[in-house]
């Protein structure tokens, strides 16, 4: 779909939120969440967990719909429209951040299809050593093929457009998601010993909710997994009928995503304390080379205990990795048609536009699939730029005025609950203080744990992620002219 082309839209208010979930719901939901949990305390951490989604999460999930249902385009010109054409770039940021994400999760997406297949072949429990068996893995070439496989096949669904694309494949995985995470929810807590796992995962402790780092990694943890402040649901957003209402899909979105975080929480807490003969917590809480401890290293060799009989612990380790697979390549669909999305703001058609995503997208997920090194230090620092994003996000929206943007786009046509003004409080005060915090705590603690915090060339400091940040938005800000005169061109 080209410029001048027929608008395409999503065909009901169902297969959008249905698309949407499947933006928010990723690899984070089920790998990351449990281990954030467990090194936070447990119960204690989703108190501040909620909190964040309210104060956090959902203004920004309603933020980037109105902006996409109200600009029709993407981050840039839906950026340009709201705050002004001096700060183009800031969209243009938006997008590159959530494409960087884009380059090493279509390499995350490979591994899991990869596990799926040796969980069905049988050749996941042939083996005794699985940290070898990961690390064996991780070291050939194989990474390489699967990111190639991911990113095809991804490029192939968002090449249909939405609804014969996007639409109809969201549509069967994202139910099969919950169906699979249903099944596994339902086996883990029935395994013997498996209320102390979910006693640790709702009991709060009074001395940890006060540790400011909690809190801070909740924030973190909810940028994350429900996907605000990405640019994601913006693109999606593009595609909403005009009688769609905002707050009330933004609502759905940000609690069925934790929703389906607290049901992985507690198939994962189940069936670690019911099987593990170590240290149950030791498990949950180690993230292993580039977080994949406890998914692809822990989580099979519980797999392997799960029954006496083999046939059932290969159907279980099965339709785990295949669930993890679907949640997964739903993210990476987003990311794909965000990158296409603006692409065809600029001017090219869908099918131009998909083809050199295609090839970029593999070409620099090359180095995350054949080093892990390189592969963290992108998480690390792409994943941190995401606070950014949402910043750049609110800035807009002040920029455009809080209450006329509430008045007028979010409570306007199609709207079914007004929101109040306690909106304009959340965005121009909350969350650039939630911003500014996170930010610094970043920094101090990033100057503790390497005294060389200012070094560019470690994996993981402030040095790399400041670097590359100034790279990209000075190249952005020198070209942002150019930028914004391309993607608003007629559009004005």
């Amino acid at each position: 779909m080209g410029r001048g082309l027929k608008q395409e839209f999503f065909s009901s208010r169902w297969t959008l939120i249905i698309a949407t979930i499947g933006i928010a719901v990723g690899t984070g939901n089920i790998w990351r969440f449990s281990r954030i949990v467990a090194q936070n305390g447990g119960g204690s951490f989703l108190i501040p967990w909620v909190i964040f989604l309210l104060i956090w999460s959902v203004p920004l999930i309603i933020a980037e719909f109105a902006l996409g249902k109200s600009s029709r385009m993407g981050p840039v010109g839906a950026i340009a429209k709201t705050a002004g054409s001096k700060f183009g770039w800031m969209g243009a940021f938006i997008v590159f951040v959530s494409t960087a994400i884009m380059f090493y999760y279509s390499v995350v997406t490979g591994w899991c299809l990869r596990y799926f297949f040796s969980a069905v072949s049988g050749d996941l429990f042939k083996i005794r050593d699985y940290l070898g068996y990961w690390n064996s893995f991780a070291g050939s070439m194989e990474p390489l093929l699967f990111h190639f496989i991911a990113i095809s096949f991804v490029a192939y669904v968002v090449l249909k457009g939405v609804t014969k694309g996007i639409e109809r494949v969201t549509k069967i995985l994202v139910p099969a998601l919950v169906i699979i995470l249903f099944i596994l929810f339902f086996r883990a807590i029935t395994l013997p010993n498996s209320f102390e796992g979910i006693k640790y995962f709702f009991t709060p402790d009074i001395n940890v909710i006060l540790d400011y780092k909690v809190w801070l990694n909740a924030l973190t943890q909810n940028a994350w997994d429900t996907g605000a402040g990405w640019g994601l649901i913006l693109a999606y957003a593009v595609y909403m009928k005009k009688k769609e209402d905002i707050s009330l899909n933004a609502a759905l979105i940000g609690f069925g995503n934790n929703t389906v975080s607290l049901i992985a929480g507690i198939t994962i807490f189940s069936t670690v304390f019911a099987l593990s003969s170590v240290d149950a917590m030791n498990q949950v809480s180690q993230s292993g080379p580039a977080n994949t401890g406890l998914t692809f290293i822990y989580l099979p060799l519980l797999f392997n205990k799960i029954s006496g009989s083999e046939a059932v612990n290969l159907f279980f380790a099965s339709i785990f990795f295949l669930g993890l697979f679907f949640a997964a390549f739903t993210s990476l669909i987003s990311m794909v048609e965000l990158s296409t999305r603006t692409f065809i703001d600029f001017g090219f058609t869908r099918n131009r536009a998909i083809g050199i995503i295609a090839i970029v997208g593999f070409v620099l997920g090359i180095p995350s699939a054949l080093d892990i090194n390189f592969l963290v230090n992108q998480d690390w620092v792409w994943g941190v730029a995401l606070i950014l994003s949402g910043a750049f996000i609110a800035f807009a929206i002040r920029r455009y005025g809080i209450n006329k943007f509430r008045t007028e786009i979010i409570n306007g046509f199609g709207s079914d609950i007004k929101i109040g003004k306690w909106y304009n409080y959340i965005i121009g005060i909350l969350i650039p203080l939630q911003v500014v915090i996170l930010i610094l705590w970043w920094l101090i603690s990033s100057v503790s744990w390497d005294p060389e915090w200012w070094n560019p060339f470690h994996r993981e400091n402030a040095g790399t992620a400041i670097l590359q940040w100034v790279i990209i938005l000075t190249f952005f800000i020198s070209i942002n002219k150019y930028l914004v005169s391309k993607t608003l061109r007629g559009k004005e």
